[in-house]
């Protein structure tokens, strides 16, 4: 059995009869908005354990947003690993050619003027994806 996010949901949507769309499309807005609604619950319960919660509960609640996340981007027909890579991609050039990194006060690595922004809808195209109006 695979260990990859992506084949693990795609086993569970289609064991339970889940949506799973082949390539990039919209879906209907009470789909999408039930996807939303099941992703701002995952994400609630990681920031109600985050600070004082045991260990093992919040990795079983990143656990879940990730789990949801796979779900929604098979029900969306994204490729969520090649868009995740994208944006890797593009986070990395937030390292300046001198090996610099322009951090906020609060520790968060900002973006640079070398910064190449991700193509998001590149990705998308590759996997199929037609825009709205083209």
């Amino acid at each position: 059995m695979s260990s990859s996010p992506a084949d693990l949901v795609r086993e569970f949507h289609r064991a339970f009869g889940l949506d799973a769309r082949p390539t990039p499309t919209r879906v209907p807005p009470e789909l999408a908005a039930h996807r939303g609604e099941l992703l701002a619950e995952e994400a609630a319960e990681v920031a109600e354990v985050s600070v004082g919660g045991p260990l093992d509960r919040l990795a079983h609640e990143l656990a879940d947003v990730v789990y949801v996340a796979y779900g929604t981007a098979l029900v969306h027909g994204i490729d969520l690993d090649e868009v995740i890579a994208e944006i890797h991609r593009a986070n990395m050039t937030k390292i300046g050619p001198d090996g610099r990194i322009a951090r906020r006060a609060d520790g968060k690595v900002l973006k640079g003027e070398h910064y190449v922004a991700p193509d998001v809808s590149a990705v998308l195209r590759r996997q199929g994806w037609v825009p709205d109006g083209v």
